[in-house]
């Protein structure tokens, strides 16, 4: 709502400003009723722990004092979950030609199940995965006030897309809209932030840690070693990967690869590609491969299916079969974080 806050004193007295933009994101916090846009002040105040004792807030547009707010005016509870809930908190989407797309949460949450959507997939990894997803979307909303249509951890496309793509998609969609009614307002913290939805299929046995993000640890999932998408076998001639690499590999090539942490690369003779570039020229499933040399080729074997980081769908599903529920799965691949649940809180 707000992308960044100011306290003055004035008259011995605390006056908050907040600061907006007129990009169309912001464009209609203006036009709503005062009640509303007074609880959804008080509510950024609360949740972004800025340290205000006062009454008194400017809203400022652009340089230019729009509207005041006086907070003891503002009723005594807030109703979270009215306004994160699925079906009143708005997300925006930004398209490929940069327009925005405003819609729900829930059209958002359907549109990511849609795309990670297995037949094999327990309710309970599905739940989990939608709360990472909620969690994702109040992030993104709060720090952005918009999240990419095509960005790392989903790609966002209309439900409908994918009536081509799935069998049975109306029995699909129903049991996805439960899944969606049951987590309702629930999120991940890590000390007081929300985290981003690192999700991956299948792994070599374990997660990885990440020293860009603390919340992200490395835990045993050798329920992934008797995955279907644990290995993976690709051959390629000499021409054909120097062509894809536009360089010149022969069998007395070198070929080391470094996959450590932040430094994830692979040295060919004297060129130099990260490993994240390589595994997409060469649609691989994930960074942690093999390269063995053959007289007229070479042979890629890849370990997993995506980063390594985060809930392993296959690892969680493991934990569901075995009467696991989506709290115990995140609180397994998460074991840092704290699972929250917006709800009416009453104010003193």
């Amino acid at each position: 709502m707000f992308y960044r806050y100011e306290i003055r004193n004035q008259n011995e007295e605390e006056v908050l400003y907040l600061y907006l933009t007129m990009k169309y994101e912001f464009s209609k916090e203006l036009i709503q009723k005062d009640d509303d846009l007074g609880r959804r002040t008080s509510n950024f105040i609360q949740n972004n722990h800025i340290p205000f004792r006062g009454k008194k807030v400017f809203l400022v547009v652009d340089d230019m004092i729009v509207k005041s707010i006086d907070l003891s005016q503002v009723p005594l509870f807030i109703d979270y979950h009215n306004y994160y809930s699925i079906d009143s908190f708005l997300v925006n989407i930004e398209l490929d030609d940069q327009s925005i797309s405003e819609i729900t949460l829930r059209d958002y949450l359907l549109s990511v199940l849609l795309s990670k959507y297995m037949d094999n997939i327990h309710e309970e990894v599905l739940k989990a995965i939608c709360i990472l997803y909620n969690t994702y979307a109040y992030k993104m909303m709060m720090e952005e006030g918009k999240i990419l249509s095509t960005n790392s951890f989903a790609i966002y496309k209309p439900a409908t897309y994918y009536k081509s793509t799935l069998e049975n998609y109306d029995v699909i969609v129903n049991k996805l809209q439960h899944i969606i009614e049951d987590v309702d307002c629930i999120f991940l913290r890590y000390q007081n932030d929300y985290i981003l939805p690192f999700i991956h299929f299948s792994n070599i046995g374990k997660t990885f840690s990440n020293k860009k993000y603390p919340y992200l640890s490395s835990v045993k999932s050798l329920w992934d070693l008797t995955s279907p998408y644990y290995i993976e076998i690709n051959d390629f001639s000499y021409e054909d990967m120097g062509k894809k690499l536009n360089i010149l590999v022969t069998n007395d090539s070198i070929i080391s690869i470094y996959n450590q942490d932040m430094n994830k690369k692979i040295m060919i003779d004297q060129h130099i590609f990260q490993l994240e570039e390589f595994k997409n020229i060469f649609q691989l499933k994930s960074t942690s491969f093999y390269i063995i040399f053959y007289q007229n080729f070479l042979r890629i074997i890849t370990q997993g299916w995506g980063n390594g980081l985060g809930l392993s769908i296959f690892g969680a599903n493991e934990i569901a079969n075995n009467g696991g529920n989506y709290y115990q799965i995140l609180k397994y691949y998460f074991p840092k974080t704290k699972i929250y649940l917006y709800a009416k809180k009453e104010t003193s």
